[in-house]
């Protein structure tokens, strides 16, 4: 059955009507803030419009400070990837009408068995085979264009003979979009810095605010070296995890080095507990510049519309990365400035960090962010796909 229809807030935009089907959305950890951070967007999403979604995941630790128990939506199932899967378990469940395996992760072998031999089974029942798709990661390289949407047969298997289908996120109309709630503007329009910071006990006194999400940034020392000779007092919001354990490193190698007090006092650093999704939403809104890593908090930056740096996840087997950032540098039409200190942060090049520009930097993202409003959201996307490969 699908869950009630939600009343929507104020201004926002009415999601297009759509079957309600049953989704399997499937998740391997890898870090837990992007990959189940992307995974738990999109199942919410998809249930806000009336799809029954079953999030399979390997470790669903993180989702208890990311989207806890007694916030997350109805139509959201949250379920333990056990390998291997319990067959009991598996011969209960009601089958799904689309398989989604997210950011290359394969679907357990027994979980596709098992359906091929529901489908196999009832086949004189004229039951269709799963609208099974490989949603890929995000990037901005050409690529993506060329290979969105194309199908990939399945050629081995209990489940030979049917078909996958590439889904590629992205930042133009010829790919699948990225994920964007349809209340996303007004909330926006109706927070409250200067009150978020206050229950947040920050007391800001109209500072610059830039919030740290990062991994382990070669720049990092040299950036806050950067801030503390700053002529404009900066307050530093660093995010739990890796980004404190980053900043307290460089803060112990400082002291060690017994800089002077007075080089210290234009910088301020707040520590952050975890946030949930909608509160790290909040945060990235509050600040004059966001560091953020992955793709998730990417693309919540650019909807946040404040000047940003990417810490792209590192693939130093192939420096595949490299390509990547410089594509979405390309696409973001990054002026020189921002360009290299992209490539300064995440250790591309020698090159120095340049001064902030935060006036071109905003104007950039906040182009960025009008294209991207003008394209349909991943979600409604996907709901379009599996329509027609239904028909």
């Amino acid at each position: 059955m699908a869950p009630p229809r939600r009343a929507l807030p104020h201004n926002a935009s009415v999601p297009e009507p759509h079957p309600p089907l049953r989704w399997d959305i499937f998740c391997q950890v890898i870090d837990n803030h992007g990959d189940l951070g992307v995974c738990w967007r999109l199942a919410t999403a998809l249930a806000a419009r009336e799809q029954q979604v079953r999030l399979w995941v390997d470790d669903a630790r993180a989702l208890d400070w990311m989207a806890p128990a007694a916030t997350r939506p109805t139509g959201v199932q949250v379920l333990p990837w056990t390998r291997p899967l319990d067959p009991m378990r598996l011969a209960g469940l009601p089958p799904a009408d689309v398989w989604v395996e997210a950011f290359g992760c394969q679907i357990a072998t027994e979980f596709i068995a098992a359906g091929a031999e529901r489908i196999s089974a009832a086949n004189h029942k004229g039951l269709k085979p799963p609208v099974w798709i490989n949603l890929e990661y995000l990037s901005a390289e050409g690529y993506v264009e060329r290979m969105h949407g194309l199908p990939s047969p399945v050629l081995q298997g209990p489940a030979r003979g049917w078909t996958k289908w590439f889904f590629y996120p992205g930042f133009t109309p010829a790919t699948g979009g990225l994920l964007r709630e349809d209340d996303l503007p007004a909330r926006q329009a109706a927070f409250d810095r200067r009150a978020w910071l206050a229950g947040q006990g920050i007391d800001w006194q109209g500072e610059r605010l830039i919030s740290l999400f990062c991994y382990e940034p070669p720049a990092l020392a040299t950036w806050i070296a950067q801030l503390r000779g700053s002529p404009e007092p900066t307050r530093l919001l660093v995010t739990a995890g890796r980004a404190r354990q980053a900043v307290e490193q460089v803060l112990e190698q400082e002291n060690r080095l017994q800089r002077p007090s007075s080089q210290r006092q234009q910088l301020s650093i707040s520590y952050l507990p975890r946030f949930t999704q909608i509160a790290y939403d909040e945060l990235l809104w509050a600040c004059d510049l966001n560091f953020v890593r992955g793709e998730d908090s990417l693309v919540r930056a650019l909807w946040a519309g404040q000047p940003l740096v990417w810490h792209i996840y590192p693939q130093p087997e192939d420096n595949a990365h490299h390509a990547k950032l410089r594509a979405f540098l390309d696409w973001l039409e990054a002026p020189a400035s921002l360009r290299q200190f992209h490539l300064a942060w995440n250790g591309i090049d020698g090159g120095a960090l340049p001064a902030p520009d935060l006036p071109a930097w905003r104007r950039g993202v906040q182009a960025a962010r009008q294209r991207l409003h003008a394209q349909t959201d991943l979600a409604t996307q996907l709901l379009r796909f599996v329509a027609r490969q239904t028909l």
